[in-house]
Formats: C-alpha cells, structure tokens, sequence
C-alpha cells in the first residue's frame, strides 16, 4: 500500500486506490462523477487565513509548510486520515486542485503523514 497525491483534474485511475479530497473548497468545474471520491476531508486543509496568507506565492510555500504542519499537529481530523493509511489495504490518494503540483498543501500534508508515527506501524 502507498500514499500519493494526485491533481483532482487528472483522471482517476485503478491504481489510486481510496480517493481522499484534501480541498477546503469544492473544485471548479469537477461533478462527483468525474471525482470518484471515496472520502472528503476539508477540515484537513489548511485554514481559511493560512490559505489566503499564503495565495500560492513559491516564496512564502516553506513558511506556509511550517505553518500547516503547526496546524496539522493540533487537527483530530489529521489523525482520522493517519489512522485510515493504517488500516487500509489498498492505496491512498490525497486529491487536490492547486495548479502547481510542485508547491501545494497536499505535497505538506503527505510528508506530515508519513513522519507521524502512527503511519509507521
């Protein structure tokens, strides 16, 4: 079983396994066909301010990512999805809808993920 993060815009696929939205906000112009969700989790995102603050900017992503992760460590909802990789037998795929694939909250959220140690076991 892996974890990965995949655009909302690219086409689901087999391998994604179980489909998480990572999304605070519904992504334009994507219907609940098209996603192929099986779970959405917006109070995983980042928060409303945080998310404004930071307005993709490349220049202020490792502030942002430190910020986040500060947000993340307080989230019960952070932990029902750590707790969901554990015991989950197929793969995981947090689905987002930032244009940058490169410099996004899933890219975070993934990392805090997989050093918890909740992942590990």
């Amino acid at each position: 079983m892996s974890l990965q993060i995949k655009r909302i815009y690219d086409a689901p696929a087999a391998s994604d396994g179980t489909r998480v939205l990572v999304d605070r906000l519904w992504p334009r112009g994507i219907s609940k066909e098209r996603a192929a969700l099986d779970l959405w989790l917006k109070d995983v995102a980042p928060s409303s301010d945080l998310r404004t603050w930071f307005n993709h900017k490349p220049e202020r992503f490792a502030e942002f990512s430190h910020r986040y992760i500060d947000e993340l460590s307080r989230n019960p909802v952070a932990k029902e999805l750590r707790d969901k990789l554990a015991d989950n037998t197929r793969n995981l795929t947090l689905v987002y809808a930032a244009k940058d694939p490169a410099i996004n909250h899933a890219i975070v959220l993934k990392a805090f993920i997989e050093k918890s140690p909740e992942a590990a076991a």
